[in-house]
């Protein structure tokens, strides 16, 4: 990836860690936020509609990293961390593939990992103490407080820096440079200046969250000097995290303090995360899986994170039975962890074995309803066996989780296979706009309300008027981009 990657977020994301507070939404609406509103003022609603408006710009130019086992993991590390912040909004991850060294968080709660900081993350406990250092700006609401100090330019300022980091996302560096630095660079240096104070609250409020949640807080300061002897190594190409949070000696000597007067957990090593980080980076080297395996090793992981790598090896180069015997050994070993069978049975997918992948799916759920991998991997073989069931399952889903763009692009397909096509054009409108496409989606849902009322369906294309007024309001906070 072009160097202006790593270049371009610290104008945008230096600005951009805060907090958000979700608006009312309907039971049946997928949970869209209204994202019109004439209101200059900067209140949590503003940060909400921006921070929701920058993420579908930003998964419309960004590639994901699609991992519903991975995902689910980071979800349970900021569900554990999350009480203890003051946050008490729900957290949206996005997940990117991107070899850079990232997190952030974003105006409306949404929060960044980039699949990259599992290379430099060699333990749960320092995963953690950066998930818990973002949750400690969403917690702040270092955004709003920030924007007291300046005047009605705050929010156009905001829009324009967000918008820059999206352009630079999709390879315009140039063009998302000068969006971002044009005639701000005042404003900028003041901005920065002042989030020093908020670096310290965010390691402050992260710190005591580590502890009061069973992590170990000295992960936090050790974490910073590993970064600073990283960005030492790399010279003018540091972390891309360091852009957004300079690491200097005297944060390293508070962090390390705060520390010290913290509980520390008895050493020990987490061999889930052992088991995701190896999920990692294999994605990140699926062209050379033997390097991902080189690089697992070398931080003396547990021997079953390096049988479940192993593992998901064999079956990327086709020994199915293999991996299906390691994996089921594995999780007769360890019964409680959940992503040792879902692993299993996205495998026997991945190979065509359905049936044995739906019978892996169920026996997962019988146990864990709400387990969304194995949801996944239920839907996907449905979809192809039954569609009308899928269709039910996926409508369950996109309840469950409506802010999941794969969710609702399943749901069209299962809409479309099993004879509901207004159904699927309201999913694939759904899809649309969750990943940036405003203008389609709205295009789509007029199709759809149309042919609702050309066949008499009044309910069903009220609610698609519903959801055309929604895809107004945000196609207006669109253009404050």
């Amino acid at each position: 990836m072009p160097r202006r990657w790593n270049l371009l977020p610290v104008l945008c994301l230096a600005l951009a860690a805060c907090v958000a507070t979700p608006v009312a939404m309907a039971q049946d609406d997928y949970g869209l936020p209204e994202l019109g509103g004439a209101s200059a003022s900067v209140s949590s609603g503003e940060e909400y509609r921006l921070g929701r408006a920058w993420l579908r710009q930003f998964r419309a130019q960004t590639d994901e990293w699609e991992d519903p086992i991975a995902r689910d993991y980071i979800h349970g590390l900021v569900a554990r961390l999350l009480p203890y912040t003051d946050v008490h909004d729900p957290v949206i991850v996005t997940m990117v593939d991107s070899r850079l060294l990232n997190a952030f968080a974003v105006p409306g709660g949404v929060m960044g990992v980039n699949s990259g900081l599992f290379t430099f993350a060699d333990s749960e406990d320092t995963l953690a103490s950066v998930i818990a250092h973002e949750l400690g700006h969403l917690s702040q609401h270092h955004y709003a407080r920030r924007m007291q100090r300046v005047e009605e330019t705050q929010l156009p300022t905001m829009a324009a820096m967000l918008a820059g980091m999206v352009l630079a996302a999709g390879g315009a560096g140039d063009a998302g440079l000068a969006t971002m630095v044009g005639s701000q660079a005042a404003f900028i240096q003041d901005q920065l200046a002042y989030s020093r104070r908020f670096e310290q609250e965010a390691d402050r409020i992260g710190l005591d969250a580590m502890a009061d949640a069973g992590f170990d807080p000295q992960a936090m300061p050790e974490m910073f000097r590993a970064m600073q002897h990283l960005a030492s190594l790399q010279g003018g190409n540091p972390p891309e995290f360091l852009l957004t949070h300079p690491v200097t000696e005297s944060r390293i000597s508070d962090t390390q303090t705060r520390a010290n007067q913290l509980p520390s957990p008895a050493p020990h090593t987490s061999k889930v995360f052992a088991m995701i980080r190896g999920r990692a980076l294999l994605s990140l080297h699926r062209s050379d899986p033997e390097q991902a395996m080189t690089r697992l090793r070398q931080d003396d992981p547990p021997e079953a994170a390096v049988r479940y790598l192993q593992a998901l090896i064999d079956a990327q180069r086709g020994n199915t039975a293999k991996a299906l015997a390691t994996l089921d050994a594995l999780s007769e070993a360890q019964p409680d962890l959940s992503m040792l069978p879902a692993s299993a049975a996205e495998v026997a997918l991945d190979a065509g074995q359905r049936d044995d992948a739906l019978r892996r799916a169920r026996r997962i759920l019988r146990l864990q309803p709400d387990y969304y991998p194995a949801q996944r991997i239920e839907a996907e073989v449905l979809l192809q066996q039954a569609p009308d069931q899928a269709f039910n399952v996926l409508r369950d889903m996109s309840d469950q989780y409506p802010e999941d763009p794969h969710v609702f692009a399943l749901l069209a397909e299962a809409a479309g296979r099993s004879g509901r096509d207004l159904w699927g054009m309201l999913a694939r409108a759904e899809h649309l706009q969750l990943t940036g496409h405003i203008d389609r989606a709205i295009k789509q849902i007029d199709i759809a309300e149309q042919t609702a009322r050309d066949r008499g369906d009044f309910a069903m294309a009220s609610r698609l008027g519903e959801r055309r007024q929604a895809y107004l309001g945000y196609r207006q906070t669109l253009r404050n981009f």
